[in-house]
């Protein structure tokens, strides 16, 4: 279908000018032309967009710009305000949800075997393709989710990545039923996956330096809150490691009771200490990555979400002060989510 509502000719844009820590100020909000959808794309005003870790990460220069003055942010809830010749899924005045992943080549053997988030040629928002730090973004019609109901704009960003990213963590973490599960960080993606354990009948017990964050992780029904080096109260079956902290894993693998599986849900991490193979890996204890996610997630997740009423943490910003939300999420003075309030 093509169509498209009046909208202005220029916008607003955060761009990565010079990846750095951010107290050097690697962003700057510049003005530039809304751009037009191509044909199975479609245009899409920014309502809300979650500030993620990763976001920190291309800004501070972890994870490498794949081009010049690239837009970040990945968890946009927006109104489709044109549509590129060949859509069929969306129409103009659709509220809709544009997440990480968006593109691949559709071909590969991983996209055949359904593991399309493995696809050598896949690109992400905001890293690949400028993304929601800004009025308006451009998105593949295929790429794109229909939103959940029960949630407002807000609420709904941070599911498109922090709640996708943190269901596949938890699936590759294969907690079994009534298991024990440890949750290394708890931010954005944390404070949901632990929601969902919770729900159904896993005993979670949070690892993290923040006070706030563990008296959250209370309030949603964790077992326990401690520092993240301190030792489990009890044996784990599995744990998720969603802090890019890789001193954290060597304790982590220490708290996995006999063959337990400790999954790893950054894009980044920092360097993992040596491990020791008698305490750390022997008696079967697993050590996974989690890489993006599928479409299929991102389905069976919002569903999932819109079922169980998550709860979701947000802190509140201006677009005009999105390096300000990426300067406190460096700092963890962040509790839950940070999320920019656009249009």
């Amino acid at each position: 279908m093509v169509g498209q509502r009046t909208y202005p000719e220029g916008m607003r844009a955060w761009v990565v000018r010079q990846p750095g820590p951010m107290r050097s100020g690697p962003l700057r909000l510049v003005d530039r032309t809304v751009p037009a959808p191509g044909p199975g794309e479609l245009l899409i005003r920014v309502l809300r967009c979650g500030v993620c870790r990763t976001d920190l990460h291309l800004a501070e220069g972890d994870l490498a710009p794949r081009r010049p003055d690239v837009t970040p942010g990945h968890e946009v809830v927006g109104e489709v305000v044109a549509c590129g010749s060949g859509t069929t899924r969306f129409g103009v005045g659709d509220r809709v949800g544009v997440a990480w992943l968006a593109g691949t080549d559709g071909s590969c053997s991983y996209c055949r075997r359904g593991a399309e988030n493995l696809c050598p040629g896949s690109v992400y928002t905001g890293w690949d393709t400028d993304g929601g730090y800004a009025d308006y973004v451009v998105a593949a019609d295929a790429f794109v989710h229909p939103l959940p109901g029960g949630f407002s704009d807000a609420e709904l960003a941070p599911l498109l990545c922090a709640g996708i990213i943190g269901y596949r963590a938890l699936r590759r973490a294969e907690v079994p039923p009534g298991g024990r599960l440890g949750i290394y960080g708890f931010g954005g993606s944390a404070h949901l996956a632990a929601q969902i354990a919770i729900a159904a009948g896993t005993a979670v017990h949070v690892f993290t330096r923040a006070p706030a964050a563990r008296d959250l992780a209370l309030e949603l029904g964790a077992v326990s809150a401690q520092d993240s080096f301190d030792p489990a109260p009890e044996p784990l079956d599995s744990a998720i490691i969603f802090a890019p902290v890789g001193e954290v894993v060597p304790p982590a693998l220490r708290n996995l009771d006999r063959g337990g599986t400790l999954a790893i849900a950054g894009i980044h991490l920092s360097d993992i200490p040596a491990l020791n193979y008698d305490s750390e890996l022997f008696q079967e204890r697993n050590l996974r990555s989690v890489t993006s996610n599928t479409r299929g997630d991102a389905e069976q997740f919002l569903r999932l979400a819109e079922r169980l009423r998550l709860k979701v943490t947000v802190t509140p910003y201006p677009l005009e002060a999105a390096d300000q939300a990426l300067t406190d999420l460096a700092e963890d003075k962040i509790t839950g989510a940070a999320v920019l309030t656009v249009s």
